[in-house]
C-alpha cells in the first residue's frame, strides 16, 4: 500500500499573506513602504513509498498507476497519509490537482485547495517496468467534508484569495485567519477585491496583499 508521511505534525491552520504595503494601523512606517513578509507554517511535507518491485497487479483494487493522482483520495492523518478508495470510510481528502517537481517551480494549486502534500521521490532498488517509482511532486488536496480552510474566509489553504481575512502578527507581517472569528486570532482585515495594480484598489483600502496570478494585488480593508 502506498503511504505519504507528513513531516510536520499538523496541517496548517493559516497561511501567511505577503504584504506589499499597509496603513499606519499595521505599521509605524509612513507612506506605503513595502514590508517584510512572514513565511508562515510550512505545508505538510510527505514522502511516498511503494513496495520494492511493486506492480499494478499487486496493488489493492482502485489504486491508479500514479500515487495520489487527480481524483484519488487520501486517508485521515496528521503524520501519515495513505491512498485509499474514495468510497472508503477512511477517505478524508481528494486530490484536485497533481504536479511533478517542487511547489516553488510548478503551477499554483487551485484556489479551493485545503492543504498540500509534498511527495518525495522514491525509486525501488529493483523495478523492472518502472511502475514502482514515485517522482517528486505535490498533491493539492480538498477535504471531503467541511470545514474547508481553503474556502474564502476559511482561515487556511496554501493561497490567499478574495474573501480571506488576515491579522497583524507584528514586525510588519500579517497572517491569515478565519473571518468568522473562530480561529486562534480575530480577523483585522478582509481582502475585498483583486486588481492588476494597487493604484486600482478602492480608496477604502488600508492593506495591499500579494495574491499572485493575473490580478496579483489584493485590496484589504478593516473588518
Amino acid at each position: 500500500m502506498w503511504t505519504a508521511r507528513a513531516v510536520l505534525g499538523t496541517l496548517p491552520t493559516g497561511v501567511a499573506a505577503r504584504v506589499l504595503a499597509c496603513a499606519l494601523a499595521v505599521s509605524a512606517l509612513t507612506g506605503c513602504d513595502a514590508l517584510s513578509t512572514s513565511s508562515g507554517p510550512e505545508e505538510p511535507s510527505a514522502s511516498a513509498s511503494v513496495p520494492a518491485g511493486g506492480t499494478a497487479s499487486v496493488r489493492p483494487s482502485g489504486y491508479g498507476a500514479v500515487f495520489l493522482a487527480v481524483g484519488e483520495c487520501s486517508s485521515f492523518g496528521t503524520t501519515s497519509f495513505t491512498e485509499v478508495l474514495c468510497t472508503s470510510e477512511r477517505a478524508a481528502a481528494r486530490v484536485v490537482a497533481r504536479y511533478d517537481g517542487k511547489v516553488a517551480d510548478g503551477p499554483s494549486c487551485p484556489a479551493n485547495t485545503d492543504f498540500v502534500l509534498h511527495i518525495s521521490e522514491t525509486r525501488p532498488a529493483s523495478d523492472e517496468d518502472g511502475d514502482g517509482a514515485v517522482p517528486q511532486g505535490y498533491a493539492c488536496m480538498r477535504k471531503l467534508q467541511p470545514p474547508h480552510p481553503g474556502d474564502p474566509g476559511g482561515g487556511g489553504g496554501p493561497r490567499t484569495v478574495v474573501g480571506d481575512c488576515v491579522y497583524s502578527s507584528g514586525s510588519g507581517e500579517v497572517r491569515e485567519t478565519a473571518c468568522d472569528g473562530k480561529g486562534e486570532k480575530p480577523p483585522e482585515y478582509r481582502v475585498t477585491s483583486a486588481v492588476e495594480d494597487r493604484s486600482k484598489c478602492p480608496p477604502s483600502t488600508e492593506l495591499y496583499v500579494q495574491l499572485g496570478g493575473t490580478e496579483p494585488v489584493g485590496c484589504a480593508r478593516p473588518v
